[in-house]
């Protein structure tokens, strides 16, 4: 029976996965239809990263990097186009890297700072990519903008995280 139980539990766990990456392409798909919310082209809230980072804190970091992909690559196949992948590929992949980073250093004790890093380097990397795709340094002119949007969404994303944690989900039999 012990392996029948181990094999439930990893069911459990994969269906549990699959529904946070359906719920975070859910968000995204939601968000991509909000007018813009700034100025400066290609500023959103990040909205799918608070489930990023609820999954990094409940899961850890292979999930959580697992549902960042998954939700990737199906947003690009729905909404996007090959260049959008490598924008969003590079941007997630560099705001989850800090996130661990920054909460094994900060001890798990601020999810909102842990966010704000978060949502700076999604930036960050999504500007490098830029760099590296239009191989013109005129697109770093957008930097400045573009950390102090970061770091202003990511405190809402690492915020939201923090009480979406708080909330006791019932275990089911």
């Amino acid at each position: 029976m012990p392996g029948h139980i181990d094999r439930m539990a990893k069911t459990k766990k994969t269906v549990t996965l699959g529904l946070f990456a359906a719920l975070s392409l859910g968000i995204y798909a939601f968000e991509s239809l909000l007018p813009p919310l700034f100025v400066i082209p290609g500023i959103k809230p990040g909205l799918s990263n608070i489930i990023t980072l609820y999954c990094l804190k409940r899961f850890g970091k292979k999930e959580a990097a697992l549902v960042l992909l998954v939700r990737i690559l199906i947003s690009a196949m729905l909404f996007g186009n090959p260049i959008s992948l490598l924008y969003s590929l590079t941007g997630g992949f560099a705001a989850l890297g800090i996130e661990m980073i920054s909460d094994a250093l900060l001890k798990g004790k601020a999810l909102h700072l842990t966010g704000a890093f978060g949502g700076m380097f999604h930036n960050m990397g999504q500007l490098l990519c830029a760099l590296f795709i239009l191989a013109s340094v005129s697109v770093l002119a957008y930097a400045p903008y573009l950390i102090l949007a970061g770091i202003i969404t990511g405190l809402f994303t690492g915020l939201a995280s923090f009480f979406l944690l708080k909330i006791k989900i019932p275990e089911q039999p």
